[in-house]
């Protein structure tokens, strides 16, 4: 696994770290024995599907769920065992958990509040000013929670949260409830929070967008355990296994199987007949001769244009296609073609490379790649 840490002459200690930790209920292994460390000061999530094993992992180092095996360190100290309330650690939940009964002051002092000894009514009150100024709700101090917005009612989280300086804030897929445009809003307000507070942010998600939006790294796991750990550029250019690809981004798959490789390609032949070249990821195994492996294009690596003569010139992979389908998404249109030997798969054509007479369903056009975009990738 890599991850983005830059080390002084000090030792570099994780503000979290997970040692082989497992998690069974039962038969069940939830959490199969992860090794983890979460640097200082980054926004690291984790991704993945339903039933992972990343929100126990997340609860794990909450302290609501113990490890069945292995440790968890909160900088460098061992937790393992502690309950919630001893950790240095908060945590935002999907649905926020309001008080509904408290106005908003009220709310973002809850935690100070329940402290021993309990601070001054006048620190309460400037903690809870300085809070809600740095999630920008300065004003709102008297303002019930039902009468905000949801984006508002998330910062007002984020200010219950931030207020105890935690050394690392948990996020349970906090933008779930906002919509689209609110969602984008506040992954940004976000990723700007983070900065200028320094503290550790761990977000738990299965979107993908949101994720590779807002993180320095992302683990990505898979069945309990993490499949490749990178930063979003990396695993969106480098996935060491088609589970990777497919679930970063959208990719075609073409099935075929390795043959000869040099350094960093290898030939294929797909199932379809037809002999090409990709390149192999940079971190992921070398198929043998023979073996299964998959041809992984990025729609967006695919040009597309009308056929004719003049077309048939460029370098890599040419096929004829036929039109099935047209989404314009504004900034580019989505074209689901079928060609003869490598059956359906999407293209993704900027608004700018499009036509004064662009493509309509049922046409034909050849579509291009170059080997230099393709990626060989072995079994998962």
């Amino acid at each position: 696994m890599e991850h983005q840490v830059v080390r002084t002459g000090e030792a570099f200690v994780p503000d979290i770290e997970f040692r082989n930790v497992a998690k069974w209920y039962g038969d069940v292994p939830a959490v199969a024995g992860i090794d983890l460390a979460i640097p200082k000061g980054s926004f690291m999530s984790l991704l993945g599907p339903s039933g992972c094993g990343k929100t126990t992992c997340l609860r794990m180092m909450a302290g609501f769920e113990q490890p069945t095996s292995g440790e968890v360190l909160i900088r460098g100290q061992n937790v393992t065992g502690v309950p919630a309330y001893r950790r240095p650690i908060n945590m935002v939940f999907q649905q926020y958990a309001l008080f509904p009964h408290l106005n908003v002051a009220d709310n973002v002092a809850f935690g100070l509040r329940q402290r021993r000894p309990r601070p001054s009514a006048g620190e309460i009150a400037r903690a809870v000013g300085e809070a809600l100024a740095m999630v920008r709700l300065a004003g709102y101090e008297n303002r019930k929670t039902w009468e905000l917005s949801g984006g508002q009612q998330q910062r007002v989280a984020l200010a219950r949260a931030l207020i105890n300086r935690p050394a690392v804030l948990l996020l349970d897929e906090p933008l779930a409830a906002l919509d689209r445009k609110l969602r984008r809003e506040m992954q940004i307000e976000l990723q700007n929070l983070q900065r200028d507070v320094g503290v550790t942010f761990l977000l738990v998600t299965h979107d993908q967008e949101e994720a590779m939006s807002m993180s320095d790294t992302i683990a990505i796991m898979r069945e309990g355990k993490i499949v490749q750990t990178g930063s979003p550029r990396a695993l969106y250019d480098e996935p060491v296994s088609r589970y990777v690809a497919d679930f970063v981004g959208k990719s075609n798959f073409f099935p075929g199987r390795a043959e000869q490789a040099s350094r960093d390609t290898m030939h294929v032949v797909l199932d379809c007949g037809l002999a090409t070249t990709g390149r192999l990821p940079a971190n992921g195994g070398r198929p043998r001769r023979g073996e299964p492996v998959a041809l992984s294009v990025r729609p967006e690596q695919i040009s597309i244009a009308r056929a004719g003569p003049k077309r048939d010139r460029t370098p890599g992979v040419r096929e004829a296609v036929r039109v099935k389908n047209r989404i314009f998404l504004g900034e580019h249109t989505e074209y689901l073609v079928e060609g003869p030997r490598l059956g359906a798969f999407m293209v993704l054509s900027p608004r700018q490379a499009e036509e004064a007479d662009p493509l309509g369903i049922g046409d034909s056009a050849l579509v291009c790649w170059s080997p230099s975009n393709a990626l060989v990738l072995g079994g998962d």
